[in-house]
């Protein structure tokens, strides 16, 4: 059995535990200005069956029955594009790239306009060289959206951060062009 001294003690300690825990919990950090910045632009011209030369994407799946070179109705559900598109510094579809943005887009809501996005921006430029990869959700009508940057290679090698992709202009459903401003927390 143990003395009423020693309980004491026992629950001195336990109070002293939690709050010692308690004050080595992890503080809301301030937040902090990125180690590198980028602005860039991506062009995505979407194969429509009349356009092969310019195209630099293309359904690949669609929701049974419908067309894979005409984007399904009801907010394109259920449509799956693959794109290789070019990336520029500033948002002239002609000026020289700096690189090219490849992956996927899968539109995945029926009740609005929401794509769901896993890409990498291969940059090949005199300023930089290497790789970033994106994944996130794209809710199509917001004016920005933030999807995170989860790695890379090369001068943004093991990069995190978040992009903020804002659509800069569209065509119908065969030209869009998104400014992606790029915000890296953790440079190596």
């Amino acid at each position: 059995m143990m003395r009423t001294g020693g309980l004491i003690t026992c629950i001195l300690f336990f109070f002293l535990y939690l709050s010692g825990a308690s004050a080595m919990r992890p503080v809301m950090k301030k937040r902090r200005e990125p180690c590198k910045r980028l602005e860039l632009f991506f062009h995505d011209i979407v194969y429509n069956g009349k356009n092969a030369e310019n195209a630099t994407s293309t359904i690949v799946a669609a929701p049974e029955g419908a067309n894979r070179t005409i984007l399904a109705g009801q907010n394109h559900f259920g449509n799956v594009v693959v794109f290789d598109d070019p990336i520029t510094l500033d948002n002239n579809l002609h000026s020289t790239p700096v690189g090219r943005a490849q992956g996927m887009y899968i539109y995945d809501r029926k009740d609005t306009f929401c794509s769901w996005l896993g890409f990498t921006f291969a940059l090949n430029s005199t300023e930089h060289q290497g790789t970033l990869s994106f994944i996130g959700a794209d809710p199509l009508l917001n004016k920005t959206r933030d999807i995170s940057v989860v790695g890379g290679t090369g001068d943004f090698s093991l990069a995190k951060g978040i992009a903020t992709i804002m659509t800069d202009a569209y065509e119908g459903e065969v030209y869009f062009r998104l400014h992606v401003d790029i915000k890296l927390y953790e440079c190596w």
